[in-house]
């Protein structure tokens, strides 16, 4: 039995564009398939292909029993161009993931089975089913344990990434409106144990690797606790590996922690800062980084002096942003020190409290569905801002991309970092991926605002200012 897993690819989305040479440093395996394959039994023999680092030619490749589809939203109509291709071939479709389980409708009706939630209680049966040619329309997965959660097949996809990939715990303690890690994984912090993680990461040849889990250190004392008995257990280890996580910012509150996590072999710590001011955060939800008057600039810097990189998320377009924010976040991201920017535009995603908003009051203006899912890469305005148009809005983040990723602030913040003795190719690697992916940004923007542009209504809507008013038309 021949069982075919495919991440597709989203042509708007700019990191997977050979063009960039520094992009190869940001492009990370698609671990989700990777555990699938850990659960398939061995008669079954296991292809696992990701598009974001080559498409082959399918009709080529021996014809599959199974077909198994990941997809976030924007990958959602490249993954139905295929489930389409394979099912006139005969071949049934399942497909699982965080954009399926959220439209289950949607889904169902262009694939032969969809799997929502985590697949680990399911997926034995799904195999079973489609061995028999009996596979059902739905199969409800749900929040496993992690001791059930076998060691990826990292084997499968052996070449092509500079990272290796692997998660030690699912769910996240916030409820942040924009985030759909909730609504799929849970808010309960679950675990790998550290000898089940130490083992994986044994399995990764390559030196440096992403973990995946949301929040790797957690938010409670005893989610603290746990992170640095899985640090000690890693340095015991001697594993050899160097590896960038995510994490809150009281991760710079803890500096045993600090200490830990980079013997154990951290270099880099991506940090939602999410708003430059406090009616921000508190609009988003992320009142957990408002507690105790934080200082972010004394935060970050704690963190890098243990020699751990930081890159810092901003989200912009939330109703009290104004025109003007793109600086305002570069500015900001330059006074609190970090080593990264990455810059979103509020994007509403199906399952999150931020989607259901938008949706009540008539905010969401890319929504010829299934087709307009591919511009939800976090990047593209596809919903009506408060304060500012969606052609200003891009203009906002360019300029926002522009002034921090300036040639005298990657010198500047490369620099830093030799003196530091902490990443300085790291950070040269990352900063000139951002900077060359805003160049080529401009031909998505160009396609996104020509696709907008064909659909414009007979009367034009203003393109700033307030305009919650308006139920229909693209701007």
């Amino acid at each position: 039995m021949r069982l075919l897993l495919v991440n597709p690819r989203n042509s708007m989305v700019n990191v997977n564009n050979s063009k960039n040479y520094w992009n190869k440093y940001r492009v990370w395996k698609p671990l989700g398939l990777l555990v699938l394959a850990g659960l398939t039994p061995s008669k079954w023999d296991i292809t696992v292909v990701d598009e974001n680092v080559g498409t082959p030619e399918y009709s080529d490749m021996p014809r599959p029993d199974l077909v198994g589809i990941t997809a976030f939203t924007s990958q959602a109509p490249r993954a139905y161009e295929l489930a389409a291709v394979f099912r006139d071939w005969g071949v049934p479709v399942v497909m699982g993931g965080i954009h399926a389980t959220m439209r289950q409708e949607e889904a169902v009706g262009r694939v032969d089975a969809v799997v929502t939630g985590e697949a680990e209680s399911v997926w034995a049966q799904v195999l079973e089913d489609a061995e028999r040619g009996a596979l059902r329309h739905l199969y409800a997965g749900g929040h496993e344990e992690m001791d059930r959660t076998p060691h990826a097949r990292h084997d499968l996809l052996s070449s092509g990434y500079q990272f290796g990939v692997i998660q030690t715990t699912r769910g996240c303690p916030l409820n942040c409106s924009f985030c759909s890690v909730g609504p799929f994984n849970g808010h309960k912090y679950r675990r790998r144990s550290n000898e089940d993680v130490v083992a994986e990461f044994r399995l990764i040849k390559e030196k440096h690797v992403l973990v995946v889990d949301d929040n790797l250190i957690g938010t409670r004392p005893d989610h603290i606790e746990r992170a640095k008995d899985l640090f000690r257990a890693m340095i015991d280890a001697d594993l050899g590996k160097e590896w960038i996580c995510q994490a809150t910012i009281n991760m710079a509150d803890d500096d045993e922690l600090l200490r830990l996590a980079r013997k154990a072999g951290c270099i880099g710590v991506f940090i939602g800062f999410e708003s430059t001011s406090d009616e921000g955060l508190a609009e988003v939800g992320k009142k957990y980084n408002l507690k105790g008057n934080r200082d972010f600039k004394a935060s970050v810097r704690r963190i890098q002096r243990r020699k751990i990189s930081v890159a810092g998320s901003f989200i912009m377009g939330l109703d009290i942003d104004r025109p003007g924010i793109g600086l305002k976040i570069a500015d900001t991201a330059d006074i609190y020190g970090v080593d990264f920017l990455n810059v979103l535009i509020l994007t509403p995603l199906p399952g999150t409290a931020l989607w259901k908003k938008m949706e009540d009051e008539g905010r969401i203006t890319s929504d010829r569905f299934p087709e307009d899912w591919k511009y939800y890469t976090l990047t593209l305005p596809v919903a009506r801002y408060r304060h500012i148009g969606r052609y200003e809005i891009i203009s906002e983040l360019s300029s926002c991309t522009r002034r921090f990723y300036s040639l005298r602030g990657i010198i500047h913040r490369v620099g830093r970092n030799i003196l530091r003795r902490q990443h300085p190719f790291l950070v040269m690697a990352g900063n000139l991926s951002y900077r060359n992916n805003d160049c080529l940004g401009r031909n998505v923007y160009k396609e996104f605002k020509w696709a907008c542009d064909q659909l414009k209504p007979a009367i034009q809507i203003p393109a700033t200012g307030d305009n919650l008013h308006v139920k229909s038309g693209i701007m």
